[in-house]
Formats: C-alpha cells, structure tokens, sequence
C-alpha cells in the first residue's frame, strides 16, 4: 500500500478565498484542529507578508504539535540580490518553521511577462533560493507555479527548473496547475514524464477552475505522485483549490493508499469546524462531508435503501463521520415515510404512512416544504398518529408599528391559552414585528411553561414562493431554534409574514414542550 503525504494549505491558499478573513487566533485553532486530525503539512502563511502571520508564526513556533510540520511560505529571490541578501527568504527563516514551500516561476510566459527577466536569470533565482534555505537546515518543497501550462507551452524549459530546484536540494517537486485549466489525461501524462526523471518525490498543487481539481490530484497520484496539496473544503481563490476533504476519503477508500489519518470519522467534523471558522455557509452539496451528500428524497431510493443501502449510497456515512438522511417531500413514497417516522421513534402501520403522505403533499401544494423542518414535520405525524394537540391556545394578536422622525419600533400584544383555559394577556417591544411578536409569544408562554427560558432564536429565513404575485405572494419562514443542548427547525407559511412566522415560532415552542415531556 503505497503512502500519500497530506499537504493542507487552508491557512494560505484558503484565506485568500474571497470574504474569509482568518484571525491569528483562527489560524491556530485551525492549525490545532489540522494537526489533531493528522494532516502531515500544515502551511501556515508567507511569514512578513502581514502583521497577522507574523503573529502567527510566533504562537506556532511555540507550540508542540502531535505530528504535522509547520510550513512557511515564500518565494524565490528578488532579481538582482543574492539569496542570503533577500528580505523574504530572511523572514521565512526567522518564522522558526522547519519546513518551506518555495515557488518559483516554470511558465516562460510569466519569466519574461511577470518578472520580466531572462529564462536563464529564472534559473538562478529557483537554484539559489533552494539552496540557501537547504544550507540553513530547512526541509524544502518547491512549488512549481504554473508547471503544466509551462510545460504544454515550453517542456524543455519547465524541466529546467525542475533540474535546477533539484540539483540545488529540493526535497519535494511539487507540479502546481496554478490556472486550474488542465485536464486529468495531460496531468497523467505529465507527472509520468517528471517521475521518470527525476528522483525527488512529487506533489500535486491543483485549483479548481474548471472544477477538476479533485480528478486532477488523484490522477497525480495515480501517475507517482505522493504529495497531495489542497484545503479543507475546497477553500481559494478565485473557484478554490483541490478539496481535501474529497481527496482524502477517496485515497483511502476507492484507492487503497496509505494515510496518516487512520480514523476518517473526524472528517464531516473538520470540515463543519474550517467553515464555521472561516464564518462561511457550509456547502450541503459537498461530496463526503456535505449535509446534503447522503440525503435521499425519492421515494423508489428510500424504499431500496430500507432493504439496502449499498443501493443508492457508495460508501457508508459514517466511515467520514456524516449521517444518513431520509427527506420528505410531495415526492416522497410510503417507505420515505415511514423511514423518517423511525427515525421519530414512532412505529407506524403502512397504511398510516399513506394517510400521512397524502397530508404531506396537499400542505406541499400550499408551499409548505419539510425537507429542511423536521420539527414541524414530526409534530405533523404525531397530531396525526397519536392525536396530540399543542399545549397552548393562541386567542390573537395585534402588532402596532411606531414611526419617528430617526427610527421605527413596533410593539406586539398577544393573548395566549394554556391547557387549564388560564389566560396571559401581554405585550413587547421590538426592532421589528416579527421581533416583537416573538418576544411578546416568549414572555406569555414562559408564564405557563419556564422551560421556554431555555429557548433562543439561532436562525431565521423568509422565501418568497411565487415571485410573479409581488407583495401579495406567498412566503416561506424557516426558525431554527436552539436551548444551547439542542437545535430544531419549523416552518410556516402564509401570504402574510407576520402570520407565517408566528406559526413557525409556535411550532417550535410546542416541540421544546414536546420533547421535554419525554425526557426522563
């Protein structure tokens, strides 16, 4: 079984994703995170390009990782100054790091174009940069920029540099398709050639550009290369680089190498971390890792993974941590049904699960959608199944909307049942109707029902439904809740906001209400 070395550079490459903005103490927690996991290479940042990263390098020198080599980047010298005189390269050794990826130009274009300097001064700068970074104990992996468009306009020379990164100590030769224009049967090609000449392990460097970067690293890989670079979950710039988080279960599962990551079932977990670190939305759709990836809608699917779930999953969730997902809709069958009432704990009859598919898409007609509300869904199945009504008894409401000369406020008064017919009349303020009303419903309900204290709004979402019908449309409101233990999401909808988010809201209080009765 051969060994492929993980090379993570989300901390550089990802950071230039655009609107991610990592903090020194997100790029230690990060880094913390990437070690734990098992991530041979952890490529911290081009040490004096920011004050951030100098900070940076300063905290991670200090600490002890458990196995990854803290990486510096850089790159090559200036034209017309020695190495040793190179304020970059001087900065990359006073980081402490051990290990430095050093690019260099491989595309004759970008000598003459960018550095705007002779192929043969190219040579120099790549030959005594690795060098003096050899000379000053550092492990050294060479970046190839731009190598397979280099080597498809002017092989001779990109093999040059290849030479000259070798005969001067490289350790790694790492080929970077820096455009992300190549496509997987070139870079075979490619990496077969390289490897046939030179001794110096390969790497792999891939941007996503025309969304190959995955195929193109493993078939780096599959053509001799035992270096893989990338980012958890695909982070970059411009379309992001080759996604860690899709490369690694693939080596390691569909390809049989050898990683130093043993466990995969922290992988949904690292990449949920990155994400939520990076304060971007996670990507559902992301093979492996994504909410979405092992969700099933349609009701032929559900029925055959019910016997067997090789039938519509290739690989079991949670080898890579994730989870199986059964999704509800006007689409689904009686099985999609009843799978997802399992899930609930209910045990149903299938003659149920037709009854309840039948109310399922007749509220699907009206714009309800439950794929993303299982709270709402399950108390839809359990007033169906086991008759169970809400607690509480909404008598009205009204909502009063104050405008003034700098600001506006609104006021919300509600009149609330209990299940003895006790009444709370009660009114709230707030920074808008829908935060007023749920202010107003939280401070009646808690009278009867303490335990809603607990309850906090984590997310609210509106959707217009049928844009054509303007203001007078329908809307969808999502509430995910959350008593700091837990979260659950419902839904509402109506042709009037207000209305649509007061059911949501109540629905999520009666399912606090709800799942507290059946705790122990």
């Amino acid at each position: 079984m051969d060994k492929v070395v993980l090379y993570d550079t989300t901390l550089r490459d990802g950071s230039q994703t655009e609107g991610v903005s990592f903090s020194t103490e997100d790029k230690l927690d990060v880094l913390k995170r990437l070690d734990h996991f098992g991530i041979d290479y952890i490529e911290g940042g081009w040490p004096g390009s920011n004050p951030k990263d100098a900070a940076f390098f300063e905290a991670a020198s200090a600490m002890k990782l458990e196995h990854a080599r803290l990486t510096a980047f850089g790159s090559t010298r200036r034209a017309g100054i020695t190495a040793k005189e190179d304020a970059n390269l001087k900065m990359i050794l006073a980081s402490g790091a051990k290990c430095v990826a050093i690019f260099g130009k491989s595309w004759d274009f970008h000598v003459s174009s960018a550095l705007k300097i002779s192929n043969e001064e190219n040579l120099e700068l790549v030959a005594d940069s690795v060098s003096f970074l050899k000379s000053n104990g550092c492990e050294v992996v060479f970046d190839a920029e731009h190598f397979f468009d280099g080597y498809a306009n002017n092989t001779s020379y990109a093999m040059e540099v290849l030479e000259a990164a070798t005969t001067a100590g490289a350790d790694w030769l790492v080929l970077c398709d820096t455009n992300g224009g190549s496509l997987p049967t070139f870079v075979t090609e490619v990496v077969k050639k390289v490897g046939r000449k030179f001794d110096v392990p390969i790497g792999v460097h891939a941007h996503n550009d025309s969304e190959l970067a995955v195929a193109n690293s493993l078939a780096a890989v599959a053509a001799g290369a035992t270096m893989v670079q990338g980012t958890i979950n695909g982070l970059g710039e411009r379309t992001g680089n080759a996604n860690l988080c899709s490369i690694i279960p693939n080596l390691a599962l569909k390809m049989g190498k050898k990683l130093t990551p043993q466990n995969l079932e922290g992988l949904t977990s690292l990449s949920t971390f990155v994400a939520e670190t990076a304060n971007v939305l996670a990507d559902a759709k992301l093979p492996y890792v994504g909410r979405s990836a092992f969700a099933h809608k349609g009701g032929i699917h559900v029925s055959a993974m019910m016997r067997n779930p090789r039938t519509y999953e290739h690989i079991d969730p949670s080898v890579v941590g994730n989870e199986r997902r059964i999704l509800v809709s006007e689409l689904a069958g009686t099985a999609s049904i009843q799978a997802k009432i399992r899930e609930f704990g209910i045990d149903t009859e299938k003659e149920d699960g037709r009854v309840i598919l039948e109310q399922l898409k007749m509220l699907e007609a009206e714009g309800y959608q439950f794929e993303g509300a299982d709270a709402s869904f399950e108390l839809l199945v359990r007033r169906l199944q086991d008759g169970i009504k809400p607690p509480f008894h909404m008598e009205g409401f009204r909502i009063f909307v104050d405008v003034g000369r700098e600001s506006v406020s609104s006021e919300a008064s509600i009149k609330v049942l209990d299940s003895d017919g006790s009444m709370e009349h009660t009114a709230a303020d707030g920074n808008g109707p829908v935060n007023a009303l749920d202010r107003a419903v939280r401070k009646a309900l808690e009278r009867f029902y303490p335990q809603l204290k607990e309850v906090r709004l984590a997310d609210y979402k509106v959707r217009v439904i049928d844009g054509k019908d303007a203001t007078g449309a329908k809307v969808r409101v999502l509430i995910r809740s959350t008593d700091g233990t837990g979260t659950w999401t419902t839904v509402g909808v109506s042709t009037n906001i207000i209305e649509a988010s007061l059911a949501a809201l109540l629905d999520s209080m009666e399912y606090k209400l709800l799942k507290g009765s059946k705790q122990p």
